[in-house]
């Protein structure tokens, strides 16, 4: 059985795809079979007329997966914008059943699964007659949390909120990353110690354009939960 962890954040451009693609890496240089999975992706890239999902071709790369970046996420927009605004603008329909069936082919390909969120965690993915919120791909995914969070000054209220929401929702929160972290900033490290004490979880730093992972290997594989 495979082992699946999905990765949210307070908001956008937080470090999702950075901290996704450190955690893989980190799993493939033991030897470990992992991989990685979006669902919907906005902000393509057009190459040579075909358009590339960008946040998976940086996570491959990284963790040196030869494989087409574009397999590993269900719905790519090229419009950089929430995901129910591009696909709204490309006329695309998002599906569960789609996004459902996608996740069992990556499940049957890798030990463990990194998956990525869009945005944060009430980033809307389609509002039509069937309408999909990121928290409803993570419940019918049956996944654990990482949240990821900015260290810089504010991050106690967007990081609360994200935590308070996932708990109403009855989300597992595995930990918390807060991301471009400096240890010689009194602000962050104050952020670290006041979020741990308010949310009782455990707290991670990254600092910034790290190449590594510095959480243990132990912990990693501790985030992670049969799916």
């Amino acid at each position: 059985m495979s082992k699946g962890v999905f990765i949210t954040a307070t908001g956008t451009d937080v470090g999702k795809t950075y901290i996704s693609a450190l955690l893989v890496k980190k799993l493939k240089q033991q030897g470990i079979n992992a991989g990685y999975y979006k669902a919907a992706l906005s902000g393509g890239v057009m190459i040579d007329g075909n358009i590339v999902a960008k946040d998976a071709e940086y996570v491959l790369k990284m963790s040196k997966i030869d494989k087409n970046p574009n397999d590993y996420v269900s719905y790519i927009f090229k419009l950089s914008a929430s995901p129910h605004l591009a696909a709204q603008f490309e006329n695309t329909e998002i599906l569960m059943s789609k996004i459902v069936n996608d996740f069992e082919g990556i499940k049957n390909e890798f030990d463990y699964v990194t998956i990525e969120g869009s945005g944060g965690i009430i980033c809307p993915i389609f509002i039509g007659e069937k309408p999909i919120m990121l928290i409803d791909i993570i419940k019918q995914l049956n996944l654990d949390i990482i949240i990821v969070s900015n260290s810089e000054l504010g991050t106690i209220n967007s990081t609360m909120l994200t935590v308070e929401y996932a708990k109403q929702n009855h989300i597992n929160i595995k930990a918390i990353i807060l991301n471009n972290f400096d240890s010689n900033n009194i602000i962050h490290i104050d952020n670290k110690r006041v979020i741990k004490e308010l949310s009782r979880l455990t707290v991670y730093t990254c600092g910034t354009n790290v190449k590594d992972c510095e959480i243990s290997l132990e912990d990693i594989l501790n985030f992670y939960t049969d799916v």
